[in-house]
């Protein structure tokens, strides 16, 4: 196979920062939350992902057979192996020469896609598809020059787990670019009719979080503790996004049981524009897949839950 060489994307990621002067200091600060119980802290490891990998995880390389493109709610196009598993790619790495950069441990967690018998998805250019001799004299599928892998613990086709872990693996795009869902055009009637009933809040009671913020659909609204309400300022940029979405501008009308106090929008430089509760910025989760669903709480020590006044839940 020849091996077409894409382009990096170097994703720089600084502060957002926008001077609101209805946002004063406030009493909540970043560091004013405790772990939740049962919520141990994160810290990533040595392979770019969390955790140490699996007992049983083995570092055999498997080849890729007859990929396939797989149409994700949240993604958009994702590549995938013959058996439906998602393949992703490693932001250490390098397309321009191609280069792996996950040995040992990380190749336990992150199992590298053998060259030799992939064949491109129909719809997908096949002078996409490469190799490159790793360390250890092997050779690795790559996809535009980036190396590809699956993740040890996705167990079924359509499983994503590795999305996001780390800030330093994604998901693979047809194209070897990192698999982001494209913004839906405006649109008008029916369609523009449901867009506005999802962009509402309101508060739900959770036995282990008490009453907290959900968004118009159910789904757990959260905050990241990097964060500040003065001045208003979003340090979620670039990946980060992928993994924790903007809650997009509510009118005041569709917020139920918020406190409404500073109930401001964010002009993020990216172009988005974000929901504030009492000036901090908020988001939601893709690791929750229906409402109810708590899982980004305590996440890296670092993103929690939304009381209706804007600050922080934390569990003790």
């Amino acid at each position: 196979m020849g091996i077409k060489r894409g382009t990096t994307l170097a994703a720089v990621a600084m502060a957002v920062v926008l001077a609101a002067t209805a946002c004063g200091p406030s009493d909540d600060k970043a560091a004013d939350s405790a772990q939740p119980a049962g919520a141990a802290s994160q810290a990533p490891a040595a392979d770019g992902g969390y955790g140490a990998p699996a007992a049983d995880a083995g570092s055999g390389a498997k080849p890729a057979g007859q990929l396939a493109i797989a149409n994700n709610d949240q993604l958009g196009a994702v590549l995938t192996d013959s058996a439906g598993l998602t393949l992703y790619r490693f932001d250490k790495d390098t397309a321009k020469p191609p280069k792996s950069n996950c040995d040992g441990d990380c190749e336990k967690t992150w199992p590298v896609v053998a060259a030799g018998d992939a064949t491109a998805a129909a719809g997908m250019d096949p002078s996409l598809l490469g190799e490159v001799v790793r360390s250890d004299g092997s050779k690795q599928l790559t996809v535009a020059g980036w190396p590809a892998y699956r993740f040890n613990k996705d167990a079924k086709a359509g499983d994503f787990n590795g999305q996001g872990v780390g800030g330093v693996w994604f998901a693979l795009a047809p194209d070897g670019k990192k698999a982001a869902k494209a913004a839906a055009p405006a649109a008008g009637g029916a369609e523009a009719g449901a867009a506005e009933a999802d962009a509402a809040l309101t508060v739900a009671k959770d036995p282990k979080l008490g009453d907290h913020i959900v968004d118009g659909k159910g789904m757990t609204v959260y905050r990241f503790k990097p964060d500040t309400a003065w001045p208003m300022v979003s340090k979620c940029v670039g990946d980060c996004l992928a993994k924790w979405p903007v809650v997009p501008p509510v009118a005041q009308g569709n917020a139920k049981g918020i406190i409404e106090k500073n109930y401001l929008v964010l002009d993020r430089p990216d172009g988005k524009k974000q929901q504030t509760v009492n000036c901090w910025p908020v988001y939601t989760f893709t690791g929750d897949k229906k409402p109810g669903d708590i899982n980004g709480q305590g996440v890296g020590g670092t993103w929690y839950a939304v009381a209706p006044d804007g600050k922080l839940i934390t569990v003790q």
